[in-house]
């Protein structure tokens, strides 16, 4: 897999990186299960990754959420950061096959980039975060899968949703009148 990586993947990791979050704050509890909430910033992540790639994604889902942690809580939850990444580098790794920059992000893509981000979320909130919870801070296993389960379930919809209609939008109207460029 060839990678390019240049001005506007790092545009897009900083952009990317500083509305993760000021989007950190953006959510709304789900009020049985402690800790856990929908969140836009998981639709922003999903976008990003789906269109700049594994590097991007992992950058912002792992610098987006160490700084949204200690900006707005005081201290890094690493348990939940690493999960972050895993899931945008894992999206990220599908983003020729969506095609959103050559405006193809339709039919088959979207179904393809749904059922990646289910598969990352579960990978990253139900496999990773929980033991990572479990190994760096002793936290009660049926606690953390709880959580992992419902923070797996509210980005599924959240992604679902408004990842979807963003990356759609993005693909039929701005993929192919991009600003940026590279000046001689």
């Amino acid at each position: 897999m060839k990678m390019k990586f240049g001005i506007k993947e790092v545009v897009a990791i900083g952009i990317g990186t500083a509305l993760f979050v000021a989007l950190t704050e953006v959510q709304i509890p789900l009020g049985f299960i402690p800790n856990t909430a929908l969140q836009p910033r998981a639709a922003l992540l999903a976008f990003l990754a789906a269109v700049f790639g594994p590097v991007v994604g992992g950058v912002v889902g792992l610098l987006g959420h160490a700084i949204g942690d200690a900006l707005f809580y005081g201290s890094v939850w690493w348990s939940w950061v690493f999960p972050e990444a895993v899931f945008g580098i894992v999206v990220g790794v599908f983003a020729k096959k969506f095609a959103v920059k050559e405006g193809g992000f339709n039919g088959k893509a979207i179904v393809l980039f749904n059922i990646v981000q289910v598969v990352a979320n579960v990978l990253a909130w139900i496999v990773v975060a929980p033991f990572l919870d479990i190994i760096i801070y002793a936290e009660p296993a049926a606690k953390v899968f709880a959580q992992g389960a419902w923070a797996c379930l509210g980005n599924v919809i959240i992604i679902g949703i408004l990842g979807t209609l963003i990356t759609a939008g993005y693909s039929k109207i701005g993929a192919q009148s991009s600003s940026l460029e590279q000046e001689d």
